[in-house]
């Protein structure tokens, strides 16, 4: 393999920085005097370099040095191609350090550590736990330019036992400068900040968002000998966003170093005027809202009590416009379909901002990363999300803000086709409704289309590059013309106003999106599990009704079928396989007996609550209380994995018995 001159430099220049760092040079001075000294004392006269190799590898510094570096034949082809490697999209497995992944030496890195946690006070009552004890855990989530980590889980404690290694690739997005290093100034240019989210999870496997942090790292372009120690103090989140939760020990490192740092003058220039450019577009904005509002109103003064939604508060109560929300989002080769993507939002789980008492409902739109690795979120976080990846298919979507029901708040999502329909997405169940307006000038007896959809009103749609204000005479959705390019139907803002503060890249605007990762799930060990767990669950809850269980695997087996026919009709919207499961379970049943099934379907994988569920229905209980001759139990699971550990999972619980006349 042949090099060019400027690669074999580089490398030759990484190889004398590790070599410097281990301080190599001082074990060979080492050695050499040791063996001098000790074995060659009176046999010899002169060290021949062979003799010098063979005592260092016997006190295992080659070895050591060989490891450090990581470079066979083929990491350095790999390495030194054309082609840019790849960024790491997620880790959630062991620690990486730079010492134990293989880097492109082409490309600079920010190592970030995590060093432990101090003065999380809330739990300063909480004892060690004991080994193998279940309890609370603490995972910190990053993301950095389209990179995603996850910290292994800690136990929840006053000061938690934080250790953890990211390392995190620095380059530009555009093509051609992926496999440049970049230097001093390009990088301080990159105003990306670190996003650190901490999530608690309970004994119950129940999540919830501690805090959610951006980090701004650009402080070691200045550090001296190329690393920094930050003292991060986190904050709550909602209305607890100015409490302090606890303080994370971060240690910065860039890798390979700058040869040349800037000075703190630069730094603190740098990050004054793009806070200056920030409020000044911020407030340009305003102004333009708050004028595009004035003539809104002026077109009916009834307009003001319509949901125009133009702000929202995200999980640390900033206000930013909501068009900020969205983004065009591409799953990669994670979803295949706009109602795949749907289905896998709609197993997110749903879960209203908490409220510290009452007074209603706290309105809380969170940023995508909290909402993913919370893996739950409110309607609009769903919705959000949604839309962002039916744009990343190529759809023309927007989130519709609105009423449903008994004028309850509510969004939704519509997409409008090339032909004039409209299509409305449902983000909690994956439903979709097909818009046909009713018009209220028509002669009494022509047939008006029924509506299936739950939606009462309409205010405002909008998307990442269009916010339109609904201004027609009713904001009935049933009697709303969507002609998007009509202003007396819709009043638009400004797309270059817009585009101002909610642009990918723009310092206003929120960072850009992480990628979805693959499921860490197993979903047939899971299925698996939660079956055990309910086998024994079911046999316990008969035992205390003086009954005794007798379970028929082969009838278990039989109920798979039905399961998969369940989630594909969700996906689709078609149902399959139905006749054939029919066919084998009248097969399975003999003459004179009675076969009776009840399927269940949940977005968690708690096998005690989805058994408290199930028995609320007087149909499971029914079937899990049975008495009679000949009685034979089963139950089957299902659980379908998604990105991001989303799961569906289809329980179905069965029985079959003599019939007595």
């Amino acid at each position: 393999m042949s090099l060019s001159p400027e690669k074999t430099t580089e490398l030759k220049q990484i190889i004398h920085e590790q070599l410097t760092r281990m301080d190599v040079h001082g074990k060979i001075r080492e050695v050499l005097a040791e063996t001098l000294k000790e074995e060659f004392r009176a046999e010899s006269q002169h060290l021949s370099e062979e003799d010098l190799m063979t005592a260092l590898r016997q006190r295992g510094i080659i070895d050591d040095v060989v490891k450090e570096l990581r470079f066979n034949e083929g990491n350095i082809s790999r390495n030194f191609t054309s082609t840019p490697k790849p960024a790491t999209h997620f880790i959630d497995k062991e620690q990486r350090t730079p010492k134990k992944t293989n880097v492109d030496p082409t490309r600079r890195y920010l190592h970030l550590q995590i060093m432990g946690g101090k003065a999380f006070l809330e739990h300063l009552q909480e004892l060690e736990p004991l080994p193998g004890q279940v309890c609370s855990t603490f995972t910190l989530c990053l993301h950095f330019r389209n990179q995603r980590f996850r910290s292994k889980p800690v136990p929840c404690a006053c000061d938690p036992d934080f250790q953890d290694g990211f390392l995190l690739e620095i380059h530009k997005d555009r093509f051609g400068d992926g496999s440049r290093m970049a230097d001093a100034t390009t990088m301080l240019s990159i105003c990306d900040p670190v996003q650190l989210v901490l999530i608690k999870m309970d004994t119950s496997g129940e999540t919830s968002l501690v805090s959610s942090h951006f980090l701004e790292w650009r402080s070691i372009l200045g550090a001296e000998n190329g690393e920094t120690s930050l003292a991060v103090e986190l904050l709550g989140v909602g209305a607890e966003c100015k409490v302090s939760v606890g303080v994370l020990n971060v240690k910065l490192e860039l890798y390979p170093p700058l040869s040349k740092v800037l000075s703190p003058d630069i730094l603190k220039t740098q990050l004054s005027i793009e806070r200056q450019k920030t409020a000044e577009k911020e407030r340009l904005f305003l102004v333009y809202a708050k004028q595009w509002w004035r003539e809104y109103l002026q077109i009916r003064p009834s307009h003001n009590t319509r949901l125009v939604k133009i702000f929202a508060q995200d999980e640390n109560w900033v206000n930013r416009p909501v068009c900020s929300y969205v983004r065009s989002l591409r799953a990669g080769r994670l979803l295949d379909t706009p109602r795949q993507a749907a289905r896998f939002v709609s197993v997110l789980g749903f879960e209203k901002a908490p409220v510290v008492g009452g007074g209603g409902k706290q309105e809380q739109w969170c940023t995508l990363l909290a909402f993913l690795c919370r893996n739950k979120g409110d309607c609009e976080d769903h919705c959000n999300l949604l839309c962002s990846l039916l744009l990343g298919f190529g759809l023309d979507a927007y989130v519709c803000v609105g009423t449903k029901g008994k004028g309850l708040a509510h969004t939704w999502v519509m997409t409008y086709g090339t032909d004039g329909t409209v299509t409305f997405w449902e983000s909690l169940n994956g439903h979709r409704y097909v818009h046909k307006p009713i018009n209220p000038d028509a002669p009494p007896m022509v047939e008006q289309p029924k509506p299936e959809y739950p939606y009462n009103c309409i205010g405002c749609i909008f998307n990442h590059q269009h916010f339109l204000a609904n201004c027609q005479a009713s904001d009935s959705v049933e009697l709303c013309v969507f002609d998007l390019n009509d202003e007396s139907r819709w009043k638009p803002m400004s797309e270059e106003a817009i585009k101002s503060v909610c642009s990918p890249g723009s310092i206003t605007s929120l960072p850009p999106f992480p990628p979805l990762c693959c499921s860490m799930t197993d979903a047939a060990a899971e299925s698996n599990d939660i079956e055990l767990q309910l086998r024994a669950l079911v046999s316990e809850y008969r035992k205390d009704l003086g009954l005794t269980t007798v379970w028929e695997d082969h009838l278990s087996y039989l109920l798979t079928p039905a399961l998969a026919s369940y989630e594909i009709e969700r996906t689709t919207g078609i149902s399959s396989g139905n006749e054939e499961f029919q066919d084998a379970i009248r097969r399975a049943v003999p003459d004179g007996h009675t076969f009776k099934g009840f399927p269940i379907h949940f977005v968690h994988r708690n096998a005690r609550r989805a058994f408290a569920t199930c028995l609320r229905s007087p149909f499971c209980d029914e079937i899990i209380s049975c008495r009679g001759d000949q009685i034979r139990l089963a139950v089957r699971v299902r659980v379908f994995s998604y990105p991001e550990s989303a799961c569906a999972v289809w329980i179905m619980f069965a029985c079959k018995y003599r019939s007595v006349l």
